[in-house]
């Protein structure tokens, strides 16, 4: 026990420096954390937001298993309301960005933090939090893809997106909530747009869903939507940007594995399936093609039959009437 004593002991002592380090730090930052936003909903300390994504991946968990022997629900008339609510809290967002930026000069190139209480400023800052709000509302697609036991749709991208994207947002409205900020939150605010007016379509139901043709055109523009943001920040790395370069290196890895996974997600769901289903359209013409060849052989040989039959008949009708006719002049 004295040696186990002795060997932990050393390790306890670095966690708890660690530890302590850690609280210190934290304690600094809050320092040069954003003034204006630090007595808003959620944004006094970081608890809030890691509870509401630890309820989350504890639903992931919990709800497939609730759900096992049970029916799925329908909740057409919810996600439809849910859906269209998105379109407009998001399009909300997009405008106020908008409307904030403009007002306040901003630059798409390059644009530092401005901490004032300038009303555009703060402006700014709002429509951020409700970007970031926005994405912790999100967590309810998970939610009912589970009540409607479509598991398939829980993928890894799907949580990976929904758990980062309101986790790291909170740092980004603490910290900045204003300057090159905007750009992404407001290219990503107008993308949403269309992603939930699409999905309030589908949830019409099937007559308008055959006109629906466009979703693979959504993963193509949030495709897109990542490149930008890389060439976004690396240009503000270039130009020597007054903003976190650490923030900056982050936002380019994060995309990256953004990239990475959607890139993945877009050639098993478009681009793999198309040699199967160019297969499927093939054989089943090849089959139509035999069918009607034998069904049109077998016919065009009975016909055949058919009329060999009747001349080998009328030869032996016309020889019996012969006899008959010289047996009637014998007579």
């Amino acid at each position: 026990c004295l040696f186990y004593f002795r060997l932990t002991t050393p390790a306890m002592e670095i966690i708890t420096h660690l530890i302590n380090d850690t609280i210190e730090f934290y304690k600094w930052t809050l320092t040069i954390a954003d003034k204006r936003v630090e007595k808003w909903p959620l944004m006094d300390n970081p608890l809030p937001t890691l509870a509401i994504s630890t309820s989350y991946l504890l639903f992931l968990w919990l709800g497939p298993k609730y759900m096992k022997n049970r029916e799925p629900f329908q909740l057409r008339k919810t996600l439809i309301v849910y859906n269209f609510s998105m379109v407009f809290l998001n399009f909300f967002i997009f405008k106020e960005l908008f409307m904030a930026t403009r007002a306040a000069r901003y630059s798409y190139i390059c644009q530092s933090v401005d901490y004032s209480d300038d009303p555009n400023e703060v402006r700014v800052a709002g429509a951020l939090w409700w970007y970031f709000i926005s994405k912790g509302i999100e967590y309810l697609d998970t939610v009912f893809f589970i009540l409607r036991k479509k598991f398939n749709q829980v993928t890894f991208l799907h949580v990976y997106h929904h758990c980062s994207m309101f986790t790291l947002w909170w740092i980004g409205i603490k910290w900045v909530a204003g300057g090159q900020s905007f750009f992404g939150a407001h290219m990503n605010a107008m993308i949403h747009v269309l992603m939930y007016l699409y999905y309030g379509l589908a949830s019409c139901g099937p007559k308008i869903q055959k006109y629906l043709w466009w979703k693979k055109y959504l993963t193509i523009i949030q495709m897109v939507q990542f490149h930008v943001t890389i060439g976004h920040t690396a240009l503000s790395l270039y130009v020597n940007c007054d903003f976190p370069h650490w923030m900056h290196y982050s936002l380019i890895c994060y995309a990256i594995t953004f990239i990475v996974l959607f890139g993945n997600f877009y050639y098993q769901t478009y681009r793999r399936q198309q040699p199967a289903r160019r297969d499927v359209s093939s054989s089943s013409k090849a089959g139509k093609a035999v069918s009607n060849g034998t069904l049109n052989g077998l016919s065009k040989a009975a016909n055949g039959a058919m009329l060999m039959g009747s001349k080998e008949e009328k030869p032996q009708e016309n020889s019996g009437r012969r006899k008959r006719k010289g047996r009637a002049k014998r007579d």
